[in-house]
């Protein structure tokens, strides 16, 4: 019997060889957000259960069913974060930066949802979300949407998301429309779903959002809250529609969209793929006016997104429009006398001039023959040649990996100020 022991299930490595897109993304999604004057915030993966269940609200899937909640020595229950702004609203409350200011603040790192594991659904998962706070909109809306076009259009998969918004109206007008749809469902209840009997009355706008093929006609008779809308959130959502038509940015008015969590009021938008199966949602946001003082702060406009990295990362390698990181620029093959102390101050002198290069020396037993063989297979684009002959001449000899070429011999001096243009004779 094996005494393995694996990785909890839904919660995955991210090993080496995918790290690197990992990292391209997130290196894009900061500079971006970066030059939109958004400023990064780190909030604690673990929070009190309390902040979400008056956040997302107990009527949830997430509060209801998706939770890790647990109780710590002092009899306190706490949570593994299922989402990061009711977070990120605790910090900015907690920490005087909400009341009377502007923020905009971006964050990114693992969540936690115990839900049946399928592809681009996990339990551990991770997200980069971007807040907003002290803006009414619908200006800001509209340059949210348009930072998260930005971060398509960098990664080459504009053409493979749709973005789909709707209003949710003021919280008079959700509570009169929730009064329309209840008294509609009801009176169709035989045709109701499990799930949509029991949100029937703890959140049936929730019903709007069901998968189920048998409710879909049902569904698409219902009351619209378009139809339903106050004034000033309809006047809104039309100048918000007029300044993505001014700004080129195609869109689809969906009178379903609900998003997934009570908090949610006015602008909701969400980008959609059909190239990841079912789990089409790659980020999902929209404005949440009444969450700040929800949770005990002074009442404070807010909006933000989410965007689901393991979705985000499955569509740009599925695009592949992502350039290759490169796992090296140089690899180092020694052999001789002193030759291990020699690779190793080569490679600093190198590291030291050119700190933004990739350099692996070759460390450990090999001869010649095999520390080439591991070049290659390293990716290198260059194997720098340290034997008897160049470490008794102070030279280098620059054998070219990725096309032919004659190899050369450059002294060292040489050699550390033109690597960069060596390198780049191979892009």
């Amino acid at each position: 019997m094996s005494n393995q022991i694996k990785a909890i299930r839904g919660m995955n490595d991210i090993l080496p060889t995918e790290t690197g897109t990992w990292q391209q993304i997130e290196a894009e999604m900061r500079r971006i957000v970066s030059a939109y004057g958004y400023k990064e915030i780190r909030m604690p993966v673990v929070e009190k259960t309390q902040l979400f269940a008056r956040s997302i609200g107990a009527a949830t899937d997430i509060i209801e069913k998706e939770m890790y909640t647990f109780d710590d020595r002092n009899d306190e229950s706490l949570s593994l974060r299922p989402e990061g702004t009711a977070g990120c609203v605790r910090a900015g409350i907690e920490h005087g930066l909400l009341y009377n200011q502007e923020q905009r603040l971006w964050y990114m790192g693992p969540l936690f949802r115990y839900e049946r594991p399928q592809k681009g659904r996990y339990r551990q998962f991770h997200q980069m979300g971007a807040e907003v706070f002290g803006l009414a909109g619908p200006d800001v809306d509209a340059e949210l949407i348009l930072l998260s076009a930005r971060i398509w259009q960098s990664l080459g998969i504009s053409n493979q998301l749709r973005l789909e918004i709707n209003s949710l109206g003021s919280a008079d007008a959700r509570a009169n429309y929730r009064g329309i749809l209840v008294e509609y469902f009801s009176a169709h209840k035989e045709q109701l779903d499990e799930d949509s009997v029991r949100r029937l009355e703890s959140n049936p706008l929730r019903i709007l959002d069901s998968k189920n093929p048998a409710m879909q006609e049902l569904i698409e008779s219902a009351p619209r809250l378009m139809e339903h809308l106050d004034v000033e959130s309809k006047a809104d959502f039309e100048q918000l529609c007029s300044m993505l038509d001014e700004a080129g940015v195609a869109y689809q008015i969906n009178t379903r969209l609900v998003r997934g969590l009570d908090y949610y009021n006015g602008t909701v938008f969400e980008w959609v793929t059909d190239a990841l199966g079912s789990q089409g949602a790659v980020c999902g946001g929209g404005r949440y006016d009444s969450l700040v003082e929800q949770l005990g702060g002074k009442a404070t406009q807010g909006i933000g997104f989410a965007i689901g990295m393991e979705r985000l990362v499955a569509l740009v390698v599925l695009s592949e429009n992502l350039p290759k990181a490169d796992d090296l620029d140089c690899y180092i093959v020694r052999n001789g006398e002193n030759s291990e102390i020699k690779a190793i101050l080569l490679a600093e002198h190198l590291r030291n001039r050119w700190p933004e290069l990739k350099i692996r020396t070759h460390c450990g037993t090999g001869n010649f023959k095999k520390q080439l063989k591991k070049a290659d297979n390293s990716g290198a684009k260059l194997a720098l040649l340290l034997g008897e002959t160049e470490i008794a001449e102070q030279t280098v000899s620059v054998k070219y990996l990725r096309r032919h070429q004659d190899q050369v011999n450059l002294g060292q001096t040489d050699l550390i100020e033109r690597l960069p243009e060596l390198i780049n004779e191979l892009i």
